[in-house]
C-alpha cells in the first residue's frame, strides 16, 4: 500500500533522455521561424499533447501549467500535417528495437469500431443503424508496441484495411520470412490470404 508521502510519477512529461532524441526531429521538420511571434517551447507542447491523449480531456481543459490549449491544438494540427508525430513514433520504435523491447513476431491487426468521427475517414456503420463512424486497424509487435495505424470509414471491410495497414509501418520492416502475422478467424478468407501473401508474411 502506498504511503501518504508517496506520489505516482507523472505520465505526460517527456524524460530528458527521450527529449534529447525527439527534439532534433522537431527542429528538422518544424523549425522555428526567424520572424514573427516566438513559438511556445515544443517540449511543453508535446507534454500537452500527451496529456490530452492520456486523459481524453478537451484541448481547452488542459492544465494551465502545460500552456494555452488552443496553441497546443494548433501545433498538434501542424505537426500532423507535417508528419512530425509519425517521425517521432518511428524514433520511439527504433529506440525500443535498440533496447531489445520490440518483437517482430506475433504482429496483430485489430479493427475496433470507433463511435466518434475521426477527421474525414467516416462512413456509414452497417452494425449501428447506418450512423457515421470510423474504424481503426492497428498493427503491433509481439509485445504490443504499436507499429502502424490506419483509420477508415466504418463501412470499409476489415480485409481492405489488412491490405493497407502493413504499408503504414513507421519503421523499416525486417527481411522477408522473419515475421509472423497473427490474425483472427475473420481474416481467414481468400481476400485475407491474398493481402497477407502480398506483404510477405
Amino acid at each position: 500500500m502506498m504511503g501518504k508521502s508517496e506520489t505516482l510519477p507523472t505520465i505526460w512529461e517527456i524524460p530528458d533522455d527521450l527529449w534529447d532524441q525527439i527534439h532534433p526531429v522537431i527542429l528538422e521538420m518544424d523549425p522555428p521561424k526567424s520572424t514573427g511571434r516566438k513559438r511556445v517551447h515544443p517540449r511543453r507542447v508535446l507534454d500537452g499533447i500527451i496529456f490530452r491523449m492520456r486523459t481524453g480531456c478537451h484541448w481547452n481543459r488542459l492544465p494551465r501549467e502545460l500552456g494555452d490549449g488552443s496553441t497546443i491544438h494548433l501545433t498538434f494540427q501542424r505537426w500532423v500535417e507535417l508528419r512530425v508525430l509519425e517521425r517521432i513514433w518511428a524514433v520511439l520504435v527504433e529506440e525500443c528495437e535498440d533496447r531489445g523491447l520490440c518483437s517482430g513476431s506475433g504482429r496483430l491487426p485489430v479493427a475496433p469500431w470507433a463511435r466518434r468521427v475521426l477527421g474525414d475517414s467516416v462512413g456509414r456503420n452497417p452494425t449501428d443503424r447506418g450512423k457515421a463512424g470510423s474504424k481503426r486497424s492497428l498493427l503491433v509487435d509481439g509485445g504490443g508496441g504499436p507499429l502502424s495505424l490506419v483509420v477508415a470509414g466504418a463501412n470499409v471491410h476489415d480485409t481492405k484495411l489488412l491490405a493497407i495497414t502493413p504499408e503504414s509501418i513507421v519503421v523499416e520492416r525486417p527481411e522477408a520470412g522473419t515475421e509472423h502475422l497473427c490474425l483472427d478467424k475473420g481474416y481467414d478468407n481468400p481476400t485475407g490470404h491474398e493481402a497477407v501473401a502480398a506483404h510477405g508474411y
